[in-house]
């Protein structure tokens, strides 16, 4: 399977069949000018998430009705507002300016209603120490229950903290009960910057379990916009350098019959949490940038 989509110019599209899975997808829309439409086949059988990456005073149409989307100028600055969207839904944007649009997806046997949500003030702590990041749960089954598999959130990093660790997996393999796709879609900006930079970078790592029939060890750089797809396997730590805080949009949808974001970690590193309990959570968090 290949797992690592690098930064490209022009839009982005992970969808089930491309990821070669059968859930979950995402895609990114940035190159567009005035008004454009998604295409059908991403909305046709996907419940969807329309999140604003970058963007202010975004108009969006859905089967005739209109939102209005309040943005944020990056995924640095704070978490957004972002439109959940019935399975078969046409959807038509317009923006002016430099915008960045996420299309979160997952596969869908029943119907929730299209809905807008307000920005989120919550925002998680987890670790401590170098290992103190930002979670925005904005679509977490907790905070927003009214959808099939679909699941959602960010996550800040700042620069030289270490992220998604200890390692875990959600891949439904021997003892572990839960089971979801999952894909990464990485920005790495600068200190104080509201988007990505395209001289940051930092590093992911995925590993197989072993129970797990098919051995793998990726260990890789990740650039602003890189794309990884989590199949299988523990996942982590996702590392930021000195100098570069690293954002990620999580998505995440599988067969469970009820939507969860369960994981198990991995044994050998599973004391790391009972340490944080003795260290000082790291005062960037959580995140501001200089306006």
């Amino acid at each position: 399977m290949k797992r690592y989509f690098p930064a490209k110019d022009g839009n982005q599209s992970i969808t089930p069949e491309v990821a070669n899975w059968q859930y979950c997808g995402l895609s990114i829309f940035s190159h567009f000018v005035g008004a454009f439409e998604i295409p059908l086949e991403l909305t046709e059988s996907n419940e969807a998430a329309l999140i604003p990456l970058k963007g202010r005073d975004i108009k969006v149409e859905i089967d005739g009705v209109e939102f209005h989307l309040n943005g944020r100028s990056g995924v640095f600055e704070g978490a957004t507002d972002w439109i959940y969207i019935s399975p078969g839904s046409r959807v038509e944007i317009e923006g002016k300016g430099e915008i960045e649009i996420a299309l979160a997806t997952a596969r869908a046997e029943k119907r929730f209603p299209t809905v807008y949500v307000i920005k989120s003030e919550l925002v998680e702590t987890r670790g401590s120490g170098s290992a103190t990041r930002e979670i925005r749960p904005f679509m977490h089954p907790d905070n927003f229950p009214n959808a099939v598999k679909l699941n959602a959130v960010e996550v800040i990093t700042p620069d030289g903290n270490t992220s998604s660790y200890p390692p875990h997996r959600h891949d439904g393999i021997g003892d572990c009960p839960f089971h979801n796709e999952e894909i990464y879609y990485f920005r790495i900006g600068e200190v104080d910057s509201p988007h990505g930079c395209s001289s940051g970078f930092g590093f992911h790592r995925t590993y197989s379990a072993p129970q797990d029939s098919i051995s793998f060890d990726d260990n890789i750089s990740v650039r602003d916009g890189d794309i990884y797809l989590v199949d299988r396997g523990y996942h982590g730590p996702c590392t930021a350098l000195p100098g570069y805080p690293m954002y990620y949009l999580n998505v995440l949808a599988g067969p469970n019959l009820e939507r969860n974001m369960g994981f198990c970690d991995d044994p050998t590193y599973s004391h790391i949490r009972q340490d944080w309990t003795t260290q000082t959570t790291d005062p960037r968090i959580p995140w501001r940038i200089s306006k």
